[in-house]
């Protein structure tokens, strides 16, 4: 079942921006996974805006797999840093749908 990590970032210090994105991409896909979007055009159609700056999004084939890319010894260092130099969230959901009514979603 695919799983998501939605990375909800707000940056205050961006030192640790370059070497995160230069090599991160590279753990991302060790790991099965690749990134759906990685963007500061960030705009909110609905509620009220969160204090965001940018947002990405990637895709594994699994939980498992997306656990393994979070908990990678080697991602270790890029993850302190970006938690160093901003205010994030990371947020996992899998492909399915709670109501159930969408006929090409597994059933949540």
């Amino acid at each position: 079942m695919t799983a998501y990590i939605i990375a909800d970032i707000k940056v205050k210090d961006p030192q640790w921006m370059t070497s995160y994105a230069a090599s991160v991409h590279d753990l991302v896909h060790k790991h099965g996974g690749r990134y759906l979007s990685r963007s500061g055009n960030v705009k909110t159609l609905e509620g009220k805006p969160l204090d965001t700056t940018l947002i990405a999004l990637m895709a594994f084939p699994s939980e498992a797999a997306a656990r393994a890319f979070t908990n990678d010894p080697a991602y270790a260092p890029f993850a302190s840093a970006r938690q160093d130099g901003s205010d994030s969230r990371f947020q996992m959901i899998d492909n399915t749908d709670l109501a159930g009514t969408i006929p090409y979603l597994p059933k949540g």
